[in-house]
């Protein structure tokens, strides 16, 4: 070794030397220590819900921020964050103060300030919005903004969106650019201000409503020009991130900016369309539970699709739907009779884009999903999945399992019958090799499957169903995708589970052939006159038994209201006997349960009679489910419900129940009694420390339902 080299390697030791007492004797402090051991530091901008979110408990989450973390997996940054309005964190990052800001749309302006991400987070809508109470300001006016003052974030995108759409209609207003938090901006309205530009879904539906949509925009990850060594980083991680999955920021926007609460109204457009139009018919194929059906004895719908529309109807803040439904043997007549303008849509539509331009329609995002399954001989499963030629039993008329043909299997053979008995005969006599079905029709054949020895196999594909709407009718079909997207999934997947078992009833004839030995000994020995009684007797006694049976069969396995559909008592007992047995193996299992009490319904009853009791009690429900729509809602008395909170309705229960006692006040507000439903509520969190079993939880949650109710009462005002 050379003096230089051995110059050097004295050098590496006296620098690691030194490192090691400074370690040592503290002289390094641990934070930059850690930074150093884990990654860059960067400062990130913090601003408002729904990009940052800081639960009761500390834990955050939100748009940008899961996001973030996203991009730490390719990046390995630690972030240090600085809380701020969105106009002072723009501020700051011109300034250097911090170096990402999340959220921030490209302008040319912007560009010279700062440097942009070359692949977007997402796209934002924004809307003007005015007090609830604005009677200056009209939907079908645009004119009646003028000279009124407007607010927006100060430098946001939305002031360019609005003068942009200002000019076009022909608004003179005073743009108003604000620096303090939307949330303190719509405060505002109706004295500071007369309107606000925001987000979608940044706003309270007791101090705001949208008006009119202003305009939309991408937004992106925004870089101090102080720190372009950021920049290429931020570019390869976000590009990472897509080849991961294409799909991430549609993913995020589904959980953190999906629920819009524009949703729930009406613009003036659609409101004129459903003013001139009126009663919205809808076709339905018939004999097709769980989905859709006319009952035998009404001759009205029944089925999912009966609960579907009945959410929906009152659903829309700004407006109440009023549904007729009408009957079709088939899918294909639902259709004829849509193309000659009988009904204004149809369920079940499933088709693809070239078979909706043939036959002149639109269809609408799903209603449900369904998984898609095929009925085979029970002792030919194994050669089944292994055979290349299929022949299929298809129903005559029913086109959407004819798109799923053509779509999922196009090499397989289709032989047509008239039902689907007729098609599993025909699978169970060789003439088929299959009858593709839906999984919660199959509950309607099992019975027979079971006499014919055959049996389900997953096709591996769901099936979704929707409304079909004739191309042109743009506003009806506006009207109906925004129910798809407000009806909860929990509500939709309750009423499938309810009515795939409501079709199944065991006939008299059924149960002849099962006992047609012992019939036929008992025939040969009575004589004719006392065999007619008899048979009359067995008749009605076994269809009592049936009916019992029936019954205590979707006791124990349907576990569902009837009134409201949501889940009953029993389902309640056997969702809690799962939690407990979950706590009991998973440590740390969070979840909180609510109960629920509505005051009034013996007045209602007494008063308006116990149908408009029943109404009471379906207001009520439909509320819970409203504001809880991502948890399991149960009716467990006559006027008491409760919903078990998980996930991410556990972690934001606070401000879930924040907004039920604003959506309770709302509704108190209701033209009719009976839609004037008061409700106590009660939450618990489940504690190991406090609660031996879930029973416990559920009693103290009951306990505060009922502190609530005596405070109220309390502070109500005493008459004299």
């Amino acid at each position: 070794m050379n003096a230089r080299n051995r110059l050097g390697v004295r050098i590496r030791r006296l620098v690691i030397l030194l490192l090691c007492l400074g370690f040592a004797a503290g002289l390094l402090p641990p934070a930059a220590v850690r930074a150093a051991e884990a990654g860059k530091v960067v400062r990130v901008g913090w601003h408002e819900e729904p990009y940052f979110i800081r639960d009761d408990s500390g834990r955050c989450s939100g748009y940008t921020y899961d996001y973030q973390q996203k991009l730490v997996a390719y990046t390995g940054w630690q972030y240090e964050y600085v809380t701020g309005s969105w106009s002072e964190l723009t501020r700051m990052l011109k300034e250097g103060e911090i170096d990402l800001l999340g959220n921030v749309s490209y302008t040319e302006a912007r560009a010279e300030e700062m440097l942009f991400a070359t692949l977007p987070m997402g796209t934002e809508a924004y809307y003007l919005f005015v007090p609830p109470d604005s009677a200056g300001i009209r939907a079908e006016d645009y004119g009646s903004l003028n000279g009124k003052r407007v607010g927006v974030a100060k430098g946001s995108i939305q002031c360019d969106l609005f003068r942009t759409w200002a000019e076009a209609h022909g608004v003179r207003a005073e743009l108003v650019e604000m620096t303090c938090t939307e949330d303190e901006s719509l405060a505002l309205l109706g004295t500071a201000l007369d309107a606000f530009v925001t987000m979608d879904i940044s706003w309270d539906r007791d101090n705001a409503e949208p008006l009119w949509k202003i305009g939309a925009s991408d937004f992106f990850f925004a870089v101090s020009r102080d720190r372009p060594d950021l920049l290429a980083e931020l570019n390869a991680a976000m590009s990472r991130i897509q080849d991961e999955n294409r799909y991430f920021n549609q993913a995020l926007n589904d959980k953190y900016l999906g629920g819009t609460e524009t949703n729930y109204y009406l613009n003036d457009s659609e409101a004129a369309w459903l003013a001139d139009h009126g009663v919205i018919r809808v076709g339905y194929q018939d004999k097709y539970l769980a989905f859709c059906a006319a009952d035998e004895t009404t001759g009205q719908l029944t089925g999912a699709l009966k609960d579907y529309l009945d959410y929906g109807a009152s659903a829309l803040e700004n407006a109440r739907l009023t549904f007729e439904a009408v009957s079709y043997p088939t899918a294909a007549a639902a259709v004829e009779a849509l193309q000659r303008g009988e009904v204004d849509c149809v369920f079940p539509a499933n088709l693809t884009e070239y078979e909706s331009e043939i036959l002149g329609v639109v269809v609408t995002p799903a209603l449900m999903t369904t998984e898609m399954d095929a009925v085979v001989r029970a002792a030919s499963v194994k050669e089944f999945l292994r055979q290349e030629q299929v022949t299929v039993a298809v129903n005559r008329g029913n086109t959407n399992y004819e798109m799923f043909l053509a779509d999922h299997y196009p090499g397989w053979q289709t032989r047509y019958y008239e039902d689907t008995p007729a098609g599993l005969d025909a699978v169970a006599a060789g003439e088929a090799d299959c009858v593709i079905i839906s999984n919660y029709r199959y509950n309607n054949v099992a019975k027979q499957c079971e006499r014919l020895h055959l049996t389900t196999v997953y096709t591996g594909v769901d099936l979704d169903y929707c409304l079909a709407v004739r191309r042109g009718e743009t506003e009806l079909y506006s009207i109906l995708a925004k129910l798809t997207a407000i009806v909860p999934a929990s509500t939709v997947h309750t009423a499938l589970t309810y009515y795939s078992s409501e079709d199944v009833k065991t006939s008299f004839a059924d149960l002849l052939k099962d006992n047609l030995l012992p019939v036929s000994a008992l025939a040969a020995a009575v004589l004719v006159v006392i065999l007619f009684l008899l048979l009359r007797s067995i008749r009605a006694e076994r269809k009592a038994i049936a009916e019992e049976r029936t019954i205590n069969a979707l006791n124990r396995k349907v576990f569902v209201d009837a009134l409201t559909s949501v889940r009953n008592k029993g389902a309640f007992d056997e969702y809690l006997e799962s939690l407990q047995a979950r706590a009991d193996r998973e440590e740390g299992l969070a979840f909180a349960v609510g109960v629920f009490d509505c005051d009034d319904l013996k007045s209602v009853n007494d008063q308006h009679g116990h149908d408009k009791g029943d109404e009471y009690l379906k207001a009520a429900s439909r509320l819970i489910c409203r504001v809880f729509q991502h948890s399991p809602v149960f009716r467990i008395g006559g006027d008491e419900f409760a919903v078990v909170l998980l996930g991410e309705d556990f972690q934001n229960r606070e401000a879930l129940a924040e907004r039920f006692r604003r959506e309770k006040d709302r509704a108190a507000q209701a033209e009719e009694v009976w839609e004037r439903v008061r409700i106590a509520l009660g939450i618990a969190v489940y504690d190991p420390k406090l609660d031996r079993s879930t029973g416990d939880t559920v009693r103290r949650a009951d306990q505060l339902m009922y502190e609530e109710k005596r405070r109220r009462k309390a502070e109500a005002p005493q008459g004299n």
